[in-house]
């Protein structure tokens, strides 16, 4: 596992964006999720409809945040004044030595940040 997915590729595949789907094919068993990305993921369907989103994040470690992923997303969030849940999206990659994948350049320009990685654009 060197890669920690963000809810937006994960969302994406659900959405039917094509090139989130064949980048879950080639790299899921290279990838984890945070509990942020579980929760973000799973907001978006009725508890009813579970069954779809359930069986795709069934494949993917879920990293917890512990006390070093907590203290490095409220350094983050001081530092970049990002969003929590943003914060804590870079906060496992960063403790943890893994990319992000996203496609959220505005916050994570892979430019200034090389634990990004962003595998396509809209």
């Amino acid at each position: 596992m060197n890669r920690v997915l963000d809810s937006v590729i994960l969302i994406d595949h659900f959405n039917g964006v094509p090139a989130a789907t064949d980048f879950l094919a080639r790299w899921a068993s290279e990838c984890a999720i945070s509990a942020i990305t579980r929760a973000e993921v799973l907001t978006g369907f009725e508890e009813a409809d579970w069954a779809a989103p359930m069986m795709l994040l069934a494949h993917f470690p879920v990293l917890p945040v512990d006390a070093a992923v907590a203290d490095e997303a409220a350094r983050l969030r001081r530092q970049y004044r990002w969003k929590l849940p943003d914060a804590l999206q870079a906060a496992f990659a960063i403790t943890r030595g893994l990319r992000l994948v996203t496609r959220n350049t505005r916050d994570f320009p892979p430019a200034r940040f090389g634990f990004v990685e962003v595998p396509y654009l809209l």
